[in-house]
């Protein structure tokens, strides 16, 4: 990630903004320490000794550009007469004020392009707001960092493995699988839960680790249900179902994740027996798992599952009386579907 005096951060993962802020801010510090003759340290990171750390002069000023009032950055911008490092970060660039916007662009005029004793990072994480100003910023050759949202689950799983990787640590592809399903649904929380087994548990991070911590999350329980139905394990599924939703289990997003399973199906379905899927947007242990519930199925039974759930979700959300009781249907008829176990 580069520093340079205007940086933008942009992009609708929160989590990735937050973290790309907080590194940009800790170049700057590093090269406020250069800058003013203070060792660093190659070998560690931050490269800044603790030593260092405490005696950079290094400012930090914080804007939110909803709020801006004409003139403010020239003066949180303006170079220290006691010789500090000064770094602006401005965030809410979605919701800029005009004033902003204007001040923005004239500063781009003058602020150079070599990293002096000003940085300023700006933060938009979503909208067109702000677009003149973007893309000056962009025209200007200033560095974009953009952070968009983990969507695909393949992606989180990627997210997951990069985690334990920085923390020296390994887990099994089944427990990051676990891990994706149980908390996949929040960034935040999928980081906050892969910082947690890190920090209480040792060796080998395993399934049976992800369901001890996790197992009784929304989304984990859902995808039980799930697996269960897609097997075609009646007594199973029911079972789970019914558990589920006396402990609180909403109907919708048990149906959309009941619709999520099968979506899997289909589109490995229609590369079986093709060699190499292509790009599904899937991991390969999804692939490789979907192929392997695949087996009972038949395209005429895939398409009634699939319908089930189409019917089920348009209940939940109001078209029928029992919620409850519309779930519990789509999967007696998801198994029904299935083939001869």
């Amino acid at each position: 990630m580069p520093l340079a005096p205007v940086v933008l951060v942009r992009g609708g993962e929160p989590l990735l903004v937050d973290r790309a802020a907080t590194r940009l801010a800790a170049l700057a510090k590093e090269h406020a320490a250069a800058a003013q003759g203070l060792p660093t340290d190659p070998d560690s990171s931050p490269r800044l000794p603790q030593e260092s750390l405490e005696a950079v002069a290094f400012d930090t000023s914080q804007i939110e550009a909803a709020g801006y009032t004409r003139g403010m950055l020239d003066v949180l911008a303006s170079p220290s007469l006691f010789g500090e490092h000064r770094h602006v970060l401005i965030t809410g660039a979605e919701a800029a004020s005009d004033a902003f916007i204007e001040d923005g662009l004239a500063y781009l005029t003058t602020a150079g392009h070599e990293v002096g004793d000003v940085t300023v990072v700006i933060r938009h994480e979503k909208g067109v707001r702000g677009k003149k100003l973007l893309d000056a910023i962009a025209k200007a050759g200033y560095p974009v960092v953009t952070c968009e949202q983990l969507k695909r689950d393949s992606d989180k799983v990627d997210f997951v493995k990069q985690e334990l990787k920085d923390a020296r640590r390994s887990a099994t592809p089944a427990a990051v699988q676990a891990l994706v399903e149980a908390l996949g649904s929040d960034l935040r929380e999928l980081a906050s839960g892969c910082d947690q087994l890190i920090a209480d548990t040792t060796g080998t991070i395993t399934p049976d680790l992800v369901d001890k911590y996790y197992g009784g999350r929304v989304e984990a329980t859902g995808f039980r249900v799930a697996d269960a139905a897609v097997a075609g394990h009646t007594t199973e599924a029911v079972t789970l179902l019914r558990h589920a939703l006396e402990t609180g289990l909403d109907p919708v997003p048990l149906v959309a994740v009941l619709a999520m399973k099968l979506r899997a199906l289909a589109k490995v379905s229609t590369v079986r027996g093709r060699g190499n899927p292509g790009n599904l947007g899937m991991a390969p242990w999804q692939v490789d798992r979907a192929r392997r519930e695949l087996r009972g199925w038949t395209p005429e039974g895939l398409a009634t599952a699939i319908t089930a759930v189409a019917d089920a979700d348009a209940q939940v959300k109001g078209e029928y009386r029992d919620p409850r009781f519309a779930v519990e249907r789509a999967v007696l008829r998801i198994c029904a579907a299935h083939g001869p176990q």
